[in-house]
């Protein structure tokens, strides 16, 4: 346990124990970092489109990307798309066994594909031969909206039960055949559902869990049901890895994911900006200045903290917790603080400026002592 959650207990998430499986050089599972995946939207037969996506999803900070392999021409551009790029790549399966052969002989990481809905046994056998010859895990991909149809005729509609029911059924043919390099999902659109049917599998396998809330609608809608939805299963310690889905710019599903983690004091990535949603009281416009920090700082990886508040009501606590921080209040200026203490004033026209100069040495001085032999 982190010095800090053993000073503040309640703040202490005890992950569900799970195995550990890769994707790639990518661990799932156990004591792994709970990884943040994306999927492209380009059509996966355009290897140059794709490509480019995959780049700005690993320039966001994904550690896995899935693309989708409807036909033999998506497949046919796998070996392109995989020798580019510097991620694992999921290739997303559906019913057609030959694509799952194909994609794993290509060089995919992981299939996400469920055994059950590929054909008869000597096709599942042929597409999980593939993925042991190959090095490839697979993700039982389990959707509401989906379930195989004997499941909704005994249950009568999707729900928690049908789905898990589902999973363990796919589960059970991949141990069958001596495979255990798998790891699964039960999403739904309804996120009592989701989470309903994640509470449940977490109780009935081992495995590493996916998870996500499924077609969770646009940027606003869909982040703010993700948020619920994954952040109570985040909470409980069920989640090894995780998608947002939403109706956005892939991109966005990643900065979302990295955002519900580090809400969760659960994984680091980048600038954590605490703001104030500004009143009358505020020194300077915060609103304006958050998002345009938010765009200058975009590109540091480097975890860690900076507090923008409009007055010194809350600023100086605040600050007191921040690498980085700056409270309004004066007659035109600011104090900025540094490492929790009051270093020095700065005018408010040249704040902004300032701030980034701050927030990107600070950053490389976290680096250099990452680095730095112990």
């Amino acid at each position: 346990m982190s010095e800090t959650h053993a000073l503040r207990p309640w703040r202490t998430i005890v992950r569900r124990k799970s195995r550990k499986i890769r994707v790639g050089n990518v661990e799932v599972g156990g004591d792994a970092p709970i990884s943040v995946q994306s999927m492209t939207n380009t059509l996966t037969a355009d290897a140059v489109a794709t490509i480019e996506q995959v780049r700005q999803l690993e320039e966001a900070g994904a550690d896995i990307v899935r693309v989708s392999c409807p036909d033999e021409a998506s497949t046919a551009a796998l070996p392109q798309i995989v020798k580019a790029a510097k991620v694992p790549i999921v290739a997303d399966i559906h019913f057609h066994y030959r694509r799952g052969i194909e994609a794993a002989k290509a060089g995919s990481a992981c299939l996400r594909i469920n055994p059950g809905n590929i054909g008869s046994p000597d096709r599942v056998r042929e597409v999980i031969q593939a993925a042991r010859d190959h090095g490839c895990s697979i993700r039982i991909g389990v959707n509401a909206g989906s379930l195989e149809n004997h499941l909704l005729e005994k249950y009568g509609e999707p729900c928690p039960d049908a789905m898990v029911e589902s999973a363990l059924d796919h589960a059970r043919i991949l141990q069958d055949h001596d495979f255990h390099e798998f790891k699964i999902s039960v999403k739904a659109s309804d996120l009592f559902m989701t989470v309903a049917a994640y509470q449940m599998l977490a109780e009935a396998i081992d495995c590493p869990l996916h998870i996500g809330v499924t077609e969770a609608g646009g940027q606003r809608i869909g982040t703010v049901k993700s948020a619920i939805g994954m952040g109570a299963l985040l909470w409980a310690g069920i989640g090894d890895t995780l998608r947002v889905s939403l109706a956005a710019d892939p991109v966005e599903e990643v900065k979302v994911g990295f955002d519900l983690l580090k809400s969760l004091g659960l994984r680091h990535r980048g600038v954590n900006i605490i703001a104030c949603p500004s009143c009358a009281r505020q020194g300077f416009d915060v609103i304006r200045t958050v998002e345009t920090l938010e765009a200058r700082l975009a590109h540091i990886a480097t975890p860690m903290s900076l507090s923008i508040i409009g007055c010194v009501v809350n600023g100086p606590g605040e600050a007191l917790m921040t690498d980085v921080g700056f409270t309004g209040g004066g007659k035109g200026s600011g104090m900025v603080y540094l490492a929790g203490k009051a270093d020095h004033k700065m005018d408010n026209d040249r704040m902004v400026d300032h701030i980034v100069e701050l927030v990107e040495r600070r950053a490389a001085e976290l680096e250099s002592a990452s680095l730095s032999p112990t």
